[in-house]
């Protein structure tokens, strides 16, 4: 945020600001697929005193900081992966010569994009640490975790949308995964609150509704001060934002809950959403954030066949999403270069990383998914 954009309320919390000692340790912040952690990102980011890489996703990439060369070239690799150095716009030649771990790492990547910024707080903001967070927790013992949730039947009415654009959401299996990521991310939380880690929860209609309520409790987790700007999206940056059409909201100037239009699901994924859905309000109730603002409700719980298979086809979901990072963080590059060439037959794409490419789905995989989205 610029300091000739800001209020005079704004400039008082920013002198106070400034005088606060440094924060020792990461802000992350996570939540299932679609939903609200861009939103969440764009807004907290405005706040002067924060710095949050977009998606840097380095802690998925955990195997490349364990072999020598890898380890050795993890500025290039992660460009290679993910952009994240230029996404961010980060220099390269600031960084140490020498990297020991993951931690050092990130550490090293998320104080220099709070030096550009002239933050204090850094960290990042990646549904895809939903299931590592007691991990993230280990490697930063300072860290602090911010995590929303939303309805799953809205997440995937959502992600439904958002698969016309992207290669990701069109995947097999991702309602699926969806859903169950849910409950993985539920244990995840309970596992740092019985370690002692701090914890924020929020749910998606709560930053939707009430924005200004929402960001002022999470500026006095995160024991900052409170400032207008994070309740708006105007103004905001939104250049680590990837491309695509699937972001279109997060890349607005307004807050809305949803798109005017709807996405349908089949009755099928419907009643296994609105089953899932009763077995956590009987299981958890008023003490699980989600299941205080749940609606539509089932009412029989999924069986115990249909639990254990769904457990294992998330569980071979889980792997599906976990294989290419440790085959990227351990195999050399031109194999890597060679994959990308045969998969997506551009060659420019194989050398020089286009997040674009990669989320615009091909027209055969679009019409294909449009054509049988009903399906779960």
């Amino acid at each position: 945020m610029k300091l000739n954009d800001a209020t005079n309320e704004d400039r008082k919390c920013l002198d106070h600001s400034q005088a606060l000692r440094p924060v020792p340790g990461p802000v992350f912040v996570t939540g299932v697929w679609r939903s609200g952690t861009s939103l969440l990102y764009a807004l907290l980011n405005r706040h002067p005193d924060v710095g949050l890489f977009y998606e840097g996703d380095l802690p998925v990439l955990r195997p490349m900081f364990q072999i020598r060369y890898s380890r050795r070239n993890w500025l290039r690799r992660w460009e290679y992966w993910n952009a994240g150095v230029s996404r961010h716009g980060l220099d390269p030649s600031r960084f140490p010569a020498s990297i020991g771990s993951l931690a050092e790492a990130a550490e090293a990547a998320g104080r220099e994009y709070c030096r550009k910024k002239g933050a204090r707080i850094w960290g990042c903001k990646s549904p895809s640490y939903y299931d590592r967070l007691v991990q993230l927790a280990r490697d930063f013992p300072r860290a602090r975790f911010v995590v929303i949730w939303r309805d799953p039947e809205e997440i995937c009415r959502s992600i439904v949308g958002a698969a016309v654009h992207s290669r990701w959401f069109a995947g097999s299996g991702m309602m699926h995964r969806a859903i169950l990521a849910c409950e993985t991310l539920k244990k995840q939380c309970d596992a740092l609150v019985s370690l002692g880690v701090p914890v924020h929860q929020i749910h998606y209609k709560e930053l939707v509704g009430d924005t200004a309520k929402t960001m002022r409790g999470i500026c006095e987790f995160l024991e900052i001060p409170f400032v207008s700007a994070v309740t708006s999206l105007e103004g905001a940056d939104r250049s680590a934002v990837f491309g695509g059409a699937h972001h279109s909201m997060v890349k607005g100037t307004r807050i809305v809950s949803s798109r005017e239009h709807k996405e349908t699901l089949s009755p099928r994924l419907e009643r296994k959403i609105r089953q899932y859905k009763a077995l956590w309000k009987t299981g958890a109730g008023e003490d699980w954030l989600l299941c205080r603002y749940l609606s539509d409700v089932c009412e029989t719980t999924p069986s115990k066949r249909e639990r254990l298979t769904d457990s294992l086809f998330f569980s071979l979901l889980r792997l599906k999403d976990d294989a290419p990072r440790i085959a990227f963080s351990v195999l050399p590059m031109w194999v890597w270069r060679l994959y990308r060439l045969v998969k997506y037959r551009d060659p420019a794409f194989a050398k020089d990383h286009n997040r674009a490419f990669i989320d615009d789905p091909a027209p055969k995989k679009r019409q294909q998914y449009v054509a049988n989205r009903q399906d779960t």
